[in-house]
């Protein structure tokens, strides 16, 4: 039996990329890459953050997937839009927030999307329990994700759905760090809602906040994911193929429900410190949106990109194949006997 791993996450490592951070983005950087002792290729994948809507990365770290295919992943937080650039400059070799590729893609970015392991958004809107309603939202103040951040704009896009004008009926104000922090606005009654991940969202209700909207129910919108450079593309297809296969296999092994008990105890080292009964809540709620082959729907990307370039400012159509290559995920998928 493969020997069970935990993701580790290294604070004070050196970075070489020049850019100047926000005082909102927190970024847990790794020693400098290349081959290890034992001969696997050391690769950087960039996470928003730390939820169970990235299991099938968990999963596969954890089981062995990636080191099977010659690779030692190393998982590093960092806001989308930062992580994009990293991409580009060869500091990061993947960004598993698809919405931060295809955002930099639709402004004319060479980076493509390959993968996408979350069909829907795993967001929930959590209220202070006297609001039970949606409407009940007129006149109080929303914490988003971080300024521009992709969160945000589906809030936006909800609020717009269930008939509130984000910018009149709402003050919605976008904040960075983590979902912990986020709830504890909530709790010191700085806000009166927020958008929380599970297990974040599972938390909130065990305070006495009301979940008044899943996100996944109101919209199909991939987020999570992965994808790089066109430059990788270009010169490491192997590569990428590789990284795609073994995180397909982390998809496979999510879905086989004989797997299970493994897969809450994964969440449960990586979600720290939640209990059994919250992993699994949490499994049942990402079993919602996951993908089970790597694919989503072409329109669902669509809505992306259109929320993206309405955003933006950018007015001329980009079709979904110019932010995505699908030749890797169709390889992978049919040497997985998934198609």
């Amino acid at each position: 039996m493969t020997q069970s791993r935990t993701v580790k996450f290294y604070p004070h490592a050196k970075f070489t990329l020049p850019i100047i951070f926000s005082s909102l983005i927190v970024v847990f950087l790794l020693p400098a890459y290349g081959q290890t002792q034992t001969g696997l290729k050391k690769i950087r994948l960039a996470l928003p953050t730390k939820t169970v809507s990235f299991l099938a990365f968990y999963v596969a770290h954890h089981k062995g997937f990636y080191k099977d295919e010659g690779v030692e992943l190393e998982p590093i937080i960092m806001q989308p839009a930062l992580a994009s650039t990293a991409v580009l400059t060869g500091d990061i070799d993947y960004n598993g927030a698809v919405t931060g590729v295809i955002g930099a893609a639709v402004r004319d970015r060479p980076m493509k999307a390959v993968l996408f392991t979350v069909a829907r958004p795993l967001q929930y809107l959590m209220s202070k329990k006297e609001i039970k309603e949606p409407r009940e939202l007129k006149g109080k103040k929303i914490a988003g994700s971080s300024p521009g951040g992709t969160v945000t704009f589906l809030t936006v896009l909800v609020l717009k759905r269930l008939g509130l004008d984000p910018e009149r009926d709402v003050s919605l104000n976008p904040m960075g760090g983590t979902g912990a922090s986020r709830l504890a606005a909530l709790e010191s009654g700085v806000v009166d809602a927020v958008i929380l991940e599970s297990p974040d969202n599972i938390a909130a209700q065990q305070r006495g906040f009301h979940e008044l909207i899943f996100f996944g129910d109101l919209i199909e919108f991939p987020q999570n994911g992965f994808g790089t450079s066109e430059k990788k593309i270009r010169e490491n297809p192997d590569e990428i193929l590789k990284m795609v296969r073994a995180t397909l296999r982390g998809l496979m092994f999510i879905w086989d429900k004989k797997n299970h008990d493994q897969v809450l105890e994964i969440i449960m080292k990586e979600m720290r410190p939640i209990n059994a009964a919250m992993a699994k809540e949490s499994l049942g709620q990402v079993m919602r949106v996951i993908t089970k082959d790597g694919s989503v729907k072409l329109e669902s990307i669509q809505v992306l990109i259109d929320l993206v370039r309405e955003n933006t400012k950018v007015t001329r159509p980009v079709p979904v194949g110019q932010v995505t290559d699908f030749s890797f995920l169709e390889k992978a998928q049919r040497e997985l006997g998934l198609r």
